[in-house]
């Protein structure tokens, strides 16, 4: 085990939440879990091998998620270098040796996963460190996900600028989309890959050494990567759907771009799904966590999911959570609304009304039990104008832990509903653990709920409309 690696699982604390259920249907609900886990490790997996035909309701079936770390981890041990993973990290590798800047196109799925991973495993703020205080690791923009005008370009006047050096105007493209058809995505991509060109003199060596491409198997994107001869392509897998697809290159290759320790986050992966399949139905995290939304929602027509992050580092996280339970459950005219909320920012602006507003919400707590820094304290001061004479001594994780407490308590006075999901502390291994955990628990709410919880057939149309008016004469 890494020496700074979380030895421990995920804590889970629900039992505030789902105290008021009935023994009797503690044990229903407990027994449908475990015929719903049987139906995800089992089923679903079979189906996916072909051993067991899948049925009109299932399809699609984006279920492989499950297996990936595992897969990827025992190629890694097996092949070393020539693995999967060996292959990822090494491109990594000689990008980061070459760039200063990666700009990553992608949409949704495709860019929220490492955007979340940036913004909680590097600096809070590593874009504006220098190459040296990065420790030679390159800075990283997101784009492709919009049609921003103005924001596209004045990304493109940056990475046309002038640096300090020659070697920080360089910079390259990671571009993920397993279809290729994204029309936000493709558009940015003819754009970047232009300006890509101009950057590189028009040498086409120069370019496909920068350019590194995450895609499915078949579609535009293939396409064009094999007419361009890039040597640096990896494939999404066949049943990952794109917000299950972190563990795939889709977010590995920009962690390990970012030097992010992908092992950790795959180990993490791993641990989770190890108890996922072997605990039993109440000391199960996955199970527990999606009993009492269950219970809670199904009891209470509490329809908004407020995910609170005591982090700022864990926004984007939060952001990612939002788009997976969005797009899988939000079928059928079901699905809870999930809204994230920075904590102890938020509380400023939205506790009110979630404390004394409509009861329609469960807060879901994401706690960090373990700062990366070294606190810092109140000191004296000669200004006691502040009032803070009696915080003297106290630090800033001590404050949060009372805001945390405080505001918990606050809820619970008011009967609203709060879960707490705690993090030892902001890692690759315990970020690995939630990531699987969330993508576990979405499956399996949605087959609870007799909704399948992969494919986005609202996004499709709003894709078909969009062309079909742009194509007009």
């Amino acid at each position: 085990m890494h020496p700074n690696q979380s030895p421990t699982l995920i804590e889970l604390d629900c039992e505030e939440a789902f105290t008021q259920c009935p023994p009797q249907e503690q044990q229903r609900l407990h027994d449908a879990l475990a015929r719903v886990r049987a139906e995800v490790v089992v089923e679903d997996l079979r189906m996916l091998r072909g051993e067991i035909p899948t049925p009109a309701e299932k399809q699609p079936l984006d279920a492989a998620f499950l297996e990936l770390p595992e897969r990827l981890l025992l190629g890694y041990r097996n092949h070393g270098a020539t693995s999967e993973l060996g292959r990822l990290l090494q491109s990594a590798e000689r990008l980061r040796e070459r760039v200063d800047r990666v700009v990553l196109l992608g949409i949704g799925g495709s860019y929220m996963g490492p955007r979340a991973l940036l913004d909680a495993l590097c600096h809070p703020y590593h874009n504006e460190l220098s190459r040296a205080a990065r420790g030679g690791i390159p800075r990283m923009y997101f784009a492709g996900n919009n049609v921003d005008n103005d924001a596209t370009d004045a990304l493109l006047r940056l990475l046309a600028g002038t640096g300090e050096s020659p070697s920080d105007c360089d910079w390259g493209i990671v571009v993920v989309s397993k279809s290729g058809g994204t029309i936000e995505t493709a558009c940015a991509l003819r754009v970047f890959l232009e300006a890509l060109r101009e950057n590189c003199g028009q040498d086409s060596q120069r370019v496909l050494d920068r350019l590194r491409v995450v895609t499915g198997p078949q579609g535009p994107l293939r396409a064009i990567s094999e007419a361009m001869g890039c040597p640096d392509v990896f494939e999404i897998p066949t049943g990952v759907g794109g917000r299950f697809s972190l563990f795939s290159a889709v977010g590995l290759l920009p962690a390990a771009i970012l030097n992010i320790d992908v092992v950790q986050l795959l180990e993490g992966a791993v641990a989770m799904n190890s108890h996922f399949r072997d605990a039993d139905p109440g000391e199960n995290r996955v199970l527990d966590y999606v009993g009492s939304l269950y219970w809670l929602e199904n009891t209470g027509s509490l329809d908004i999911r407020v995910l609170n992050v005591w982090s700022d580092a864990l926004e984007s996280l939060g952001l990612w959570h939002d788009q997976l339970l969005a797009e899988s459950l939000g079928k059928r005219e079901q699905g809870a609304t999930p809204l994230t909320v920075v904590n102890t920012r938020d509380l400023h602006s939205r506790a009110q009304q979630h404390q004394q507003g409509r009861r329609d919400k469960i807060h879901v707590n994401l706690v960090i039990q373990q700062t990366r820094t070294a606190p810092i304290r109140i000191e004296p001061s000669e200004f006691e104008q502040d009032g803070l004479a009696d915080l003297v001594g106290q630090a800033f994780p001590d404050i949060m832990a009372a805001a945390i407490a405080g505001t918990r308590q606050a809820y619970a006075g008011d009967r609203r509903p709060t879960i707490d999901v705690k993090l030892p502390a902001i890692d690759a291994y315990s970020l690995g653990q939630l990531f699987q955990m969330w993508m576990l628990t979405t499956v399996v709410e949605g087959r609870l709920r007799g909704v399948n919880p992969f494919g986005q057939p609202g996004v499709e149309a709003y894709k078909r409309n969009m062309v079909r008016i742009l194509s007009r004469p």
